[in-house]
């Protein structure tokens, strides 16, 4: 019984030690539909929201961060949603996506679909 008792500790702390080194958040529908999702750097918290920012693809953090503050501030102005922002130079369409449990905002780039900001919780 002990044995069998030592053996279960050993495989949940397995697991749990394996859950605590994964190294990126992947989003589901980030990006195209054409493949498996890129993978995403965290950036920090939007300032105003407290929001994650995660870069994927090749958005600079700060880039991303900026991308985020400006969908922050379309959301409070717009009760239905928010469908594109402009920041650092680049026009990002922007929407809400239904997460795996929680929702999250996603902006794509719109001249470059491989650039995308996401929002999360």
């Amino acid at each position: 019984m002990r044995a069998i008792r030592m053996k279960m500790a050993t495989v949940l702390l397995g697991a749990a030690a394996a859950g605590l080194v994964v190294p990126a958040q992947s989003f589901a529908g980030t990006g195209t539909d054409a493949g498996p999702a890129p993978k995403a750097a965290y950036c920090g918290a939007d300032q105003a929201s407290g929001l994650a920012v995660w870069g994927t693809g090749k958005v600079p953090c700060a880039t991303a961060l900026q991308a985020a503050a400006a969908y922050t501030k379309a959301s409070r102005d717009k009760a239905d949603g928010v469908g594109e922002v402009r920041a650092a130079g680049v026009t990002w369409k922007c929407a809400e996506r239904q997460g795996d449990p929680n929702p999250y905002a996603e902006c794509v780039d719109a001249g470059d679909p491989g650039r995308v900001v996401v929002l999360s919780s």
